[in-house]
C-alpha cells in the first residue's frame, strides 16, 4: 500500500522531474498502474469500509445490547449502564466474544443516537418578553468570603439586564428581586420566562402547564405579566439570561469586590448595570440603552403600590420579650408586651408588628438559633431593676460597642448620686433618648455637658436642645450715629442714696 510519502515521490518525479511513467515505475519499484493511481490523486484515500464486519459471535446479542441502552436512558444519568457493565451482562447470558467488540458496538449505538443539537436564532418584539435567573457569586463581605445569590433579569428585545444579590434564593427574595427589575427598567414586560422554580411552581403538569405557588400567582395578578416555564432539562429556551448571570459574574464581580453588606453590594451591581447599557451587544443595531429607550414605551406601567415581599406569621411572646422566627429569637419591646402579634420576614430584615403597627424591625438572621436583641427594648425592664444592670445581657452587648464617652457620664453619675439604683436609672433615662434622636448628636450633648459639669439627665437634655435648636448670637447695637443714646443703660450710680433711705431721711 502506497504511503504518503510514494505518492510524493511519485507525483514530483513526473511533474517536476519530468520522468516517464514507465521510469518511474521501474526506478521506484512500483506496477503501472500504481504510479498511474497515484498521479491521479494527490494524496492516498482513506480506508473507508464498504460493508459491516461480520460478528457471528456478537450478533445474536446486539438486539440485546440495544435494549439494555434504551433502559440505561431511563436512568438517573450518574447510574446508567456502561460498557464494562453491558459486557458483564452478556457474559451472564452466555456471550463469549471479546469485550472489546462489544465496546465498539456500543460506541457505535451511542454516536448514531446522539446528535448536535441546533438551535434557532430568536428575535423578540420591544416589551413583549423578559427572562430571569439565578446565579451565585464569591464576595468579600464584612471581612468574610460569602457566597451570594445573584437574580438577574433580562429584557430579550434590549438586552438591558439587572443584578441583584441576595442571601437566599427564597420566595420573598425571588419576589423583590422582580420589584427592584421593574423599577430599573421602568415598566412590566408582557411575559416572562423562567425555570420550574419551587418559588413559582407547586407542580409540573403536562406541556408547559403548570400549578403555580399561591403566592406567585397573586405577584402576577399585581404586576399583570404572564409567566412561561421552560421544559425541564432545557435551560436553552431562556438561554439569553443563561448566558447573562455568567456575563454579570465575569464582568461585574471580578476582581472580587470588598462590601460592607449587601446594601454596598447591591449599589456596586446597579451601577454595573448602568454602565453596561453603553456596551453594543452583537448582531444587534445602537448600545442596549438606545434599544432600552424604543422598548421602555412598550413596557406596561408599574402599579401605584409595589407588591409587599414578605412571608407573614402570627408569632407568639415568650418570657423573654422575644418572638420566635425560623430558629431564631427576634426581640420586641417590653412596653408592647403582648401575646399575637404578626411578623413579617423580608430578604433582609424582619418586622414585627401588633394590630397593623410595626413595633420592632431587624435585620433577618439566617444563621441559626440566634438572639436578635434590640437593647432599647430592654430598658424599660432594666430601669424597674436597676440591680440586673451588669448583667442583662442586650446591654453586656452594647456596651462592647457604646462610645467610651458613656463610660465616663456613667462613672459621673455614680460619683454625684448617693444612690447606685437612682443613678442607673439616670443613665438609662438618657440611653432612652436613642429612640428619639440621632446617635451622634446624643454622643455630642452627652461630651458636652460632662465638659460643663452637667452630668445629670436635665444637663444633658439642656445640651442637646442647645444642639438641636442653638440660640442665635444677638449682635450688639452701633449707636455711634445717635450720641443722645449712647449713654442709655450706662448711668452711674451713687451708693449714698441707698444709705439715705437705710436711715428713713431725706437729703
Amino acid at each position: 500500500m502506497l504511503t504518503v510519502q510514494d505518492y510524493e515521490r511519485i507525483r514530483r518525479a513526473y511533474y517536476i522531474e519530468k520522468q516517464s511513467m514507465r521510469a518511474i515505475s521501474q526506478a521506484l519499484g512500483h506496477s503501472y498502474w500504481t504510479v498511474r493511481k497515484a498521479l491521479d490523486a494527490p494524496e492516498p484515500k482513506r480506508y473507508t469500509l464498504q460493508q459491516a464486519k461480520a460478528a457471528p459471535v456478537l450478533g445474536p446479542y446486539k438486539a440485546r445490547i440495544e435494549q439494555l441502552l434504551v433502559e440505561s436512558a431511563r436512568q438517573p444519568r450518574k447510574q446508567r449502564y456502561t460498557s464494562k457493565k453491558i459486557y458483564q451482562r452478556l457474559v451472564q447470558e452466555g456471550y463469549a466474544g471479546a469485550e472489546s467488540t462489544v465496546r465498539y458496538y456500543v460506541s457505535q449505538q451511542r454516536k448514531a443516537v446522539k446528535r448536535p443539537a441546533i438551535y434557532l436564532p430568536l428575535e423578540f418584539d420591544p416589551g413583549l418578553d423578559a427572562q430571569v435567573d439565578w446565579g451565585d457569586a464569591t464576595v468579600k463581605m464584612a471581612g468574610e468570603t460569602v457566597v451570594v445569590q445573584l437574580f438577574v433579569m433580562r429584557l430579550c428585545y434590549s438586552r438591558r439586564t439587572f443584578v441583584m444579590a441576595f442571601p437566599t434564593q427564597r420566595q420573598e427574595a425571588f419576589l423583590l428581586g422582580h420589584v427592584q427589575a421593574f423599577a430599573h427598567f421602568g415598566g412590566v414586560p408582557q411575559r416572562i420566562s423562567y425555570d420550574n422554580l419551587k418559588t413559582a411552581v407547586h407542580r409540573i403538569l403536562q406541556g408547559h402547564n403548570r400549578e403555580e405557588q399561591t403566592t406567585f400567582v397573586r405577584f402576577r395578578s399585581h404586576y399583570l405579566f404572564e409567566s412561561r416555564f421552560c421544559t425541564p432539562g432545557q435551560g436553552h429556551e431562556k438561554g439569553g439570561v443563561e448566558s447573562g448571570v455568567g456575563y454579570s459574574r465575569r464582568n461585574f464581580l471580578v476582581p472580587m469586590p470588598e462590601v460592607a453588606d449587601y446594601t454596598e453590594l447591591n449599589q456596586l451591581l446597579v451601577d454595573a448595570c448602568l454602565a453596561d447599557d453603553q456596551r453594543v451587544v452583537e448582531r444587534s443595531a445602537g448600545s442596549i440603552a438606545a434599544r432600552w429607550q424604543s422598548e421602555q414605551p412598550h413596557l406596561r406601567p408599574l402599579p401605584a403600590v409595589p407588591f409587599r415581599c414578605c412571608i407573614s406569621r402570627e408569632v407568639t411572646l415568650n418570657g423573654y420579650g422575644q418572638v420566635h422566627f425560623e430558629t431564631n429569637r427576634y426581640s420586641v419591646p417590653a412596653q408592647c408586651a403582648r401575646k399575637q402579634l404578626t411578623l413579617r420576614a423580608y430578604p433582609f430584615w424582619v418586622e414585627i408588628l401588633a394590630e397593623q403597627e410595626v413595633i420592632a424591625s431587624h435585620p433577618r438572621c439566617y444563621d441559626r438559633h440566634q438572639d436578635i436583641l434590640d437593647p432599647l427594648h430592654y430598658l424599660p425592664l432594666v430601669a424597674q431593676r436597676p440591680g440586673a444592670f451588669e448583667h442583662a445581657r442586650p446591654l453586656r452587648q452594647w456596651r462592647a460597642t457604646w462610645p467610651p464617652i458613656y463610660e465616663t457620664l456613667l462613672t459621673a453619675l455614680r460619683r454625684q448620686t448617693p444612690s447606685e439604683s437612682q443613678a442607673i436609672r439616670s443613665f438609662i433615662e438618657i440611653l432612652q433618648w436613642h429612640e428619639h434622636y440621632d446617635a451622634t448628636m446624643l454622643q455630642r450633648a452627652v461630651e458636652q455637658a460632662l465638659a460643663e459639669g452637667l452630668s445629670s439627665p436635665s444637663g444633658v437634655r439642656f445640651c442637646l436642645n442647645r444642639l438641636l435648636d442653638p440660640t442665635p448670637t444677638v449682635a450688639p447695637l452701633d449707636l455711634s450715629a445717635h450720641p443722645v443714646l449712647a449713654q442709655i443703660g450706662q448711668q452711674p450710680l451713687s451708693l449714698a442714696q441707698y444709705d439715705q433711705l437705710l436711715r428713713g431721711g431725706t437729703q
